[in-house]
């Protein structure tokens, strides 16, 4: 028996009724959007929620498929960070970026453990760029050991190569993310011969004036800082009112925002900072974003942060990420994914220069090639520098290499007393 051309609808209908959709990739944005660092927090989230936007509205998802961002409030605050983490992780979450030293190190052990890979994109344990003893934990492109000897080579250029007998301090944050640098410098000291004075500055950074008082009495050459949030607009505020040279105020790309330097007005023309990504927003992605998310309504924010360092780098840790989770499905021939399979496109990540100009990003950052040994990735950095006359960053350097002979012998160090104390065997043999 012939059926109608209604009835022949009807079943066709609900057979692509029965057909089961595909999951969402689940991205979990442990974000704080308040508390005492949400001037930086918050431009981070609004970039790495509008990427993600964008190849929804743009591309109908990473290879079809829609990718969901689920936000979670830390406030900075590690156990704030850990009960995000707890709370999300069931949803599918294939990948956690914590953004915080704190945080990251609380859920290494957690992560590895459920088998969640962890991106801590310039932060975090330096040591677990080795691959061999950390499975699931990835820093890419580059670490604070490689930003430290970046900030150093750059001394280096400008004094022919020579700093010995130089003095050099460090304003750091009293936590472990300030204290992260400390062994690296120690190490390049010896090998340079210049003096290293350590300056601590306890949370949240408000007070400096004792520091800043021992900086105009000791006079250094260079000042490097490992700061966040108020701490950093004290230090260029305190350094321009003791008329410090700002040429040779040098801090790391958490201490190289718009929020650090804006409040100091012209005294901080000129200050410095290590960068792993481009600044500015003349890349065409930045078209795209107001094309797609911006002027259609669908911004996390008010669209006014884009091209800011901070905004930058959210959507540049939305990118790798995106791009990780295309190489799994390739890897694995499917477009829905564990977490595991997120892993290991994690592990098989690779960005050149031809991949960067697709995306839209051509020279924002080096190729990247991670591997099972290496998950640090390349360990480059820039050197960007403040107008304030224009108000804007500039790149003042290439993308250059750290001292690997330094960094990598302190890594395996690190890396292997972990794995000795926690009993965790080499892998990538």
């Amino acid at each position: 028996m012939k059926l109608s051309k209604l009835a022949m609808a009807t079943a066709v209908a609900a057979m692509v009724g029965t057909t089961p959709a595909l999951a969402d990739l689940v991205f979990p944005s442990l974000s704080y959007r308040t508390g005492p660092y949400a001037a930086g927090g918050i431009p981070f989230a609004d970039g790495y929620a509008d990427y993600f936007t964008l190849l929804n509205e743009r591309d109908g998802g990473i290879n079809g498929v829609q990718a969901r961002v689920l936000e979670c409030e830390t406030g900075y605050n590690t156990q704030k960070g850990v009960e995000c983490y707890e709370a999300t992780k069931g949803e599918g979450s294939l990948i956690y970026q914590p953004l915080s030293t704190g945080i990251t190190y609380q859920i290494i052990p957690k992560a590895t453990a459920d088998g969640i890979p962890v991106h801590s994109m310039g932060y975090g344990r330096t040591s677990a760029a080795n691959g061999k003893v950390f499975s699931h934990v990835f820093n890419y492109p580059g670490t604070y050991w490689d930003a430290a000897s970046i900030i150093v080579n750059h001394i280096l250029d400008e004094n022919n190569g020579d700093i010995k007998g130089k003095k050099l301090a460090l304003v750091y944050h009293n936590s472990a993310y300030g204290k992260e640098p400390i062994r690296t410098l120690e190490d390049l000291s010896e090998k340079h011969g210049y003096d290293l004075t350590l300056i601590p500055v306890d949370h949240p950074g408000q007070e400096q004036k004792s520091q800043w008082l021992q900086i105009r009495r000791e006079r250094p050459d260079y000042v490097l800082m490992w700061g966040w949030g108020v701490m950093n607009q004290v230090a260029i505020k305190e350094a321009a009112n003791i008329r410090f040279p700002m040429e040779n105020f040098i801090g790391v790309w958490w201490s190289g925002s718009e929020n650090d330097v804006v409040p100091a007005g012209e005294g901080a023309n000129g200050y410095k900072a290590v960068t792993f990504h481009g600044v500015g927003s003349k890349y065409p992605i930045f078209d795209e974003i107001q094309k797609h998310v911006v002027d259609t309504g669908k911004a996390a924010g008010a669209g006014d942060q884009i091209g800011s360092v901070l905004y930058n780098r959210g959507l540049y840790a939305a990118m790798l990420a995106a791009e990780a989770a295309r190489t799994a499905q390739a890897l694995h021939n499917t477009k829905e994914l564990t977490p595991d399979q997120m892993r290991d496109g994690m592990e098989a990540l690779k960005i050149d220069a031809a991949r960067m100009e697709e995306l839209g990003l051509a020279g924002f950052g080096p190729e990247i090639a991670v591997s099972c040994e290496n998950h640090g990735g390349p360990g480059l950095g820039a050197i960007q520098q403040w107008n304030a006359g224009e108000g804007e960053w500039t790149l003042i350097s290439d993308f250059g290499p750290a001292d690997r002979e330094i960094i990598d012998p302190l890594i395996i160090e690190d890396s292997m007393a972990f794995a000795a104390e926690n009993n965790i065997p080499e892998r990538c043999n």
